[in-house]
């Protein structure tokens, strides 16, 4: 059983995650010109918060989490609700081989700073999208590793233009950032902000 694995069954009793996950879905939807007609992944889906805060602004939504636990939550809530355009996936793209679908929207909420290998992660989403497809991912601003403290192996947040970096070299166009959310957490240290940022880019395509 993995940490999230634990975790899962009280992830959404914290009242920061989804207004989090309200906050990202707000600038999603400023950003990206929406449509019930437009499939869409979520990468790291936890508990699918974010999800269910875009679901009614997309058509088909597939989920996908490589933690069991989660996605047993995750098909609770969508059962529970009657939900018919949200479809869970355990899928970890780091290890598994890539799903068929493509999708004009690739989205993700604090799930990249858990991937070690950032650019292939940015190469796969980039493979998984339509032509003139959307990637979106909110996470940390660039930290001391105050966030999850000591014992922590992945990502202290990202620098800005090194992430935009990146998505270039793996293809993407027009990539800008918003911050979107500010975090207040008790951490060792007392109680400090994080600020999460969104960035967005397109795939190019046919059209200008």
């Amino acid at each position: 059983m993995t940490e999230f694995d634990r975790k899962a069954k009280d992830w959404d009793q914290s009242p920061v995650k989804t207004e989090r996950a309200q906050a990202v879905a707000g600038a999603v939807a400023r950003r990206v010109p929406l449509s019930r007609g437009m499939r869409a992944l979520e990468y790291g889906c936890g508990t699918g918060l974010l999800s269910f805060a875009l679901r009614r602004r997309l058509g088909r939504i597939t989920l996908a989490d490589s933690s069991e636990g989660m996605l047993a939550v995750l098909s609770e809530k969508i059962a529970g609700a009657g939900i018919r355009n949200m479809f869970p996936l355990r899928l970890d793209l780091t290890t598994d081989p890539p799903p068929p679908e493509r999708y004009g929207l690739i989205y993700s909420l604090m799930a990249l700073h858990h991937i070690p290998d950032t650019a292939g992660i940015l190469r796969a989403f980039f493979s998984l999208l339509e032509e003139n497809g959307f990637a979106c991912i909110a996470d940390l601003d660039s930290e001391d590793g105050s966030f999850h403290g000591g014992g922590f192996d992945g990502h202290r947040g990202f620098d800005r233009g090194e992430l935009q970096a990146l998505a270039v070299r793996a293809g993407f166009r027009k990539v800008a950032f918003d911050t979107v959310f500010r975090m207040r957490k008790q951490t060792e240290r007392g109680v400090r902000e994080f600020p999460l940022f969104l960035m967005t880019a397109e795939k190019p395509g046919g059209r200008s």
